[in-house]
C-alpha cells in the first residue's frame, strides 16, 4: 500500500516538473520574440554590463593584452625537468639509470 502511495506521490511531482518546464519554455520563446525598445521601463532598469575588475588597469581601462602569455617547451625538455624533479624529491630512491626504464620496487 505504501508502495502505492510512493508511485503516485513520484508521478504527481514528475507532472508538475514537465508541466513547469513545458511553462518556462514557453514562456522564454514568447519573451525572445517580443521586440525590444530602449523606452521600455525593464529595459532601462537593467544595470550595463560592465566588464570584470581584473580586466581593468590601474585607471579603470579595458586591458587589451593577453593575460597569460604560455611558452611550449619540447617534449624531451619535459622529460628532463620531470625526472630532476623526481629524482630531487625526498622521499625517491635514485635506483634507476638513463638507460633502465624499470619503475623502482614498490615500498612496502
Amino acid at each position: 500500500m505504501l508502495h502505492l502511495l510512493y508511485i503516485l506521490a513520484f508521478t504527481f511531482l514528475a507532472f508538475v516538473a514537465v508541466g513547469n518546464l513545458v511553462r518556462n519554455l514557453l514562456a522564454f520563446s514568447s519573451d525572445s520574440q517580443k521586440p525590444r525598445s530602449m523606452s521600455n521601463p525593464e529595459f532601462s532598469r537593467r544595470p550595463q554590463p560592465s566588464p570584470h575588475p581584473e580586466l581593468l588597469d590601474d585607471s579603470g581601462h579595458v586591458v587589451e593584452e593577453p593575460l597569460l602569455v604560455m611558452r611550449s617547451i619540447g617534449i624531451e625538455d619535459a622529460r628532463e625537468k620531470l625526472d630532476a624533479l623526481y629524482n630531487s624529491s625526498p622521499g625517491s630512491k635514485n635506483n634507476l639509470s638513463d638507460d633502465d626504464d624499470t619503475p623502482p620496487p614498490a615500498l612496502i
